[in-house]
């Protein structure tokens, strides 16, 4: 498999699911392929993600309980449902995967990158702990190996290049301005986006053609351009092509109040119409935060 980093999120975000849905061990294999499709579709190798979910889920009591005893002031269902699935993840990777494919600071090292992505501002350091504890308690398996050779990284300025749009849309009702938010399966508030330049019918539609074109698929409703709110970019990896630049350009767009439709699709599982005065106190990414506080300053001007 060309990425095992986003085959643990493809798991970790099935995971989550079914432990929010509180569903049994027997559907979240459905959950997996579904998401598979959704999320790396040309994906190959398909058995390290099942046998890891399989695993994972049929020794649930063991690694509960070692978790239980390792963050003592932290019963399990205090624990935020990304926090406890990243530290299940790492903890069978810790304790029960072939150590020659996934030594111990391989998987604690992964375990800390997916909380620090998915999870909240001190998850990394929370699952860095309990697995730290652990791994000294059981003899720091692999300490005085040699490191292993990584591989040859792909530099920044060659990596491709997908280009997004997205808005801050919003809307009036009365005296009461709204912003329409859609949410992700990890807990997180975001904004509504898509893919621009990818179908060659509309390879030469503007951004700001494209961006009223997704955020119409994505949560149903049409907007009008307001202002240009700027981009954001980040790394991240395709199973086919690799580590790849994703560049979104955000605007401010205005649509009337009217119920939001979102599109069936994975990653995605509600959206909301929140009040001006609620916005801030909503759980967003680092990056999506100075995009909405500039869209609201500019509301508030108006």
């Amino acid at each position: 498999m060309a990425n095992r980093h986003l085959a643990r999120s493809i798991v970790l975000q099935t995971l989550y699911e079914w432990d929010f849905r509180r569903l049994s061990p027997e559907l979240a294999q459905g959950l997996l392929t579904r998401n598979i499709q959704e999320f790396a579709p040309g994906l190959t190798d398909s058995d390290f993600l099942d046998d890891l979910l399989a695993n994972i889920l049929s020794k649930k009591g063991d690694l509960d309980r070692i978790i239980e005893k390792a963050a003592p002031d932290w019963p399990l269902d205090k624990i935020s449902i990304i926090d406890r699935n990243v530290l299940r993840l790492g903890l069978f990777e810790l304790l029960f995967s072939d150590k020659e494919e996934v030594p111990a600071k391989v998987a604690i090292n992964e375990a800390i990158e997916l909380a620090k992505t998915f999870g909240g501002e001190n998850s990394g350091k929370f699952v860095n702990g309990v697995l730290g504890s652990i791994y000294k308690e059981i003899g720091e398996p692999g300490k005085d190996a040699a490191p292993r050779k990584k591989k040859v990284e792909v530099p920044f300025e060659k990596m491709p290049i997908k280009k997004l749009g997205g808005a801050v849309v919003y809307a009036r009702d009365g005296k009461d301005v709204y912003l329409a938010l859609v949410h992700d399966i990890f807990g997180h508030w975001t904004l509504s986006k898509g893919r621009i330049g990818d179908n060659p019918e509309i390879a030469n539609e503007s951004v700001e053609e494209g961006t009223i074109r997704e955020i119409k698929d994505e949560i149903g409703v049409d907007i009008v351009i307001k202002a240009d709110l700027g981009s954001n970019e980040y790394v991240a990896s395709d199973p086919e092509k690799g580590k790849l630049r994703k560049q979104v350009h955000y605007f401010l767009g205005e649509s009337k109040f009217v119920p939001l439709k979102l599109e069936k699709k994975g990653g995605l599982d509600d959206a909301k119409w929140f009040k001006l005065s609620d916005i801030l106190e909503l759980n967003f990414y680092e990056d999506i935060l100075p995009i909405v506080t500039k869209a609201i300053n500019l509301l508030l001007k108006k």
